[in-house]
Parts: structure tokens; sequence; C-alpha cells
């Protein structure tokens, strides 16, 4: 179910004001959307033409941000042919509740985002969002799954059950949250060894539907340790092997240092290099 979106809709603020966020030359090829079985995912739709059916990426944001927060990667995979569906994350952005922004409220959030998800993608697939001749603007048969931190935590989660998506690709994030929530390796708060059983995509490996997965990240990353990106992608290349798949569909690209905000919060000075290492990635698995 989608709501579509008039200009004064959008949760307390005018959908110009908060596409005024956005650069000229991508704020023209956005639109602002509920999407959701009960319409209650705030999401960022950003399309080529809107008229054609195109390959997407089902993007997710990392704590503490929101949908508008990276209008740079959007722009360059709308150029590459590529439709982008940037999503809020619960309590965050439109729907902000910013006290479950902190740690001890992570598992709630990625939890609700990851119920979230498939509603979404029934939104895309329904009448509110056809082109011309009666086209998908949506190729959902062409769809990627990402995020940045906690929304790449949330990818991955979503990965471990039966899904539709080509790829995925993820930025600063961990997939042994067994390891990344130990409060001896300093996360700050202690979570119920049931809540970190439920989301933690180590412990579900063996149910990860193999696909390329692009994988980028600081090795001093301070927020996210490569440590806990590392062995689960060490488990995952072995768990691709043992099905029959080409273990380098998982890549891990990483850099010495970025220079970034505690070398978690985006990729500082290989910024560039980042986004286009995620830019070819998609075009290439998604036939863009």
């Amino acid at each position: 179910m989608a709501e579509k979106r008039d200009p004064s809709s959008a949760s307390g603020a005018s959908a110009e004001s908060l596409l005024a966020k956005l650069p000229e030359s991508l704020r023209t090829r956005c639109r602002l959307a509920r999407l959701g079985s009960q319409a209650q995912v705030p999401a960022l739709l950003s399309h080529p033409d809107w008229s054609t059916s195109r390959p997407m990426l089902l993007w997710m944001h990392g704590r503490t941000a929101d949908k508008f927060l990276d209008s740079g990667r959007y722009l360059r995979l709308i150029r590459a042919g590529v439709a982008v569906v940037a999503l809020d994350l619960p309590a965050h952005g439109e729907r902000l509740d910013q006290p479950r922004q902190e740690p001890q409220h992570t598992p709630d959030v990625l939890a609700q985002m990851v119920g979230e998800i498939d509603g979404v993608l029934e939104s895309l697939a329904g009448e509110g969002f056809v082109g011309e001749g009666g086209v998908e603007l949506f190729d959902l048969d062409r769809a990627a799954i990402g995020g940045m931190s906690a929304g790449g935590m949330a990818s991955l989660r979503r990965l471990c059950d039966t899904h539709p998506f080509r790829c995925a690709a993820v930025e600063s994030t961990a997939g042994d949250l067994g390891m990344l929530w130990d409060p001896s390796s300093g996360w700050p708060v202690a979570h119920r060894e049931e809540v970190v059983a439920a989301l933690d995509p180590m412990r579900r490996i063996a149910s990860f539907r193999p696909v390329p997965l692009l994988a980028l990240h600081s090795e001093i990353d301070q927020v996210v340790p490569i440590r806990c990106a590392r062995s689960f992608l060490d488990a995952l290349r072995e768990q691709y092997a043992r099905r029959g798949f080409p273990s380098d569909w998982v890549r891990l690209h990483t850099w010495p240092a970025t220079g970034a905000p505690g070398e978690h919060n985006g990729f500082g000075r290989v910024a560039a290099e980042a986004k286009t290492l995620h830019v070819e990635f998609l075009v290439k698995h998604l036939e863009a």
C-alpha cells in the first residue's frame, strides 16, 4: 500500500521544504511517498525518468541519520540508470523519535525495519508506480538492497530469509552482531541473548541465499570495527563455496584510513572512490 504525497502531507513539513534539502539536479527527479502495509514508511524515491522501468536499489541509512543524507549517491545512481528507494529507519527522519535512536533501542529499530521491507516492495508493485504502457517504474526483478551501518545490518538480516533481491551492497556495517554488541568489546549496552540471536546474520548464515555482495569499510572504523564485518564475510564465502556458488561473489573492499569522522560516517577523502565502486557494482549486477 502506498500513500501518494501532496505538498502538505509530509509530517509537519511540506514536501517542497523537505525536497529543498536536495541539490536541484536531483530534486526534479525525486518524489516523497509513504510505503508499506500501513503506509508507515517514509521514502525518498529517485528515478531517472519516471516513465520507464528501471532497476532499483532499496537503501537504508545509519543510526541518527535520515534518508536525505546521501544525495550524491542517489544522483550518481539515477545518472547510471538505477532508481533508488531510500527509507527512513524507524524513529528517524519523518518519523523522528530521538530517544529510540539511542544504542539500547538499536535491536528494536532493526527488527521493525526488517519487518517493513516486504511491505515496501509490495507498495512499489502497486498502481501508484506505473509508467508508460503500464510498466512498473521500479523493476522488482532487478532489485538490490543495501545500507550504511544500521541500514546495512537490516539488509544483511533480511537476506537471511527468502527474498527477491539480485545483489546487495553495504557500507560500514556488521554481519556478526554477537561480536559487535558484546559490551566487553566496547558496545555501550548489553542486549538480551534472545534479542541478539533473532537479529544476528552470523547465526542465520546457513539460510543466506547467495547473491553478489559488496561491502565497503575502513580498517580503523571506530564505531563498527572491521572484525565484525570480516568474520561474517569470511564465513559467508565458505558458505557460498559449500553450496557451489563463487566465493568471490562476496567482496570486501577496505581502506587503511579514510579521514571520515570516527572512520565511520562516510568515507572522507576516498568518498568518490567508494561511490564509484558502489555504482559500478550495481550497474553490473542489475544490468542497468
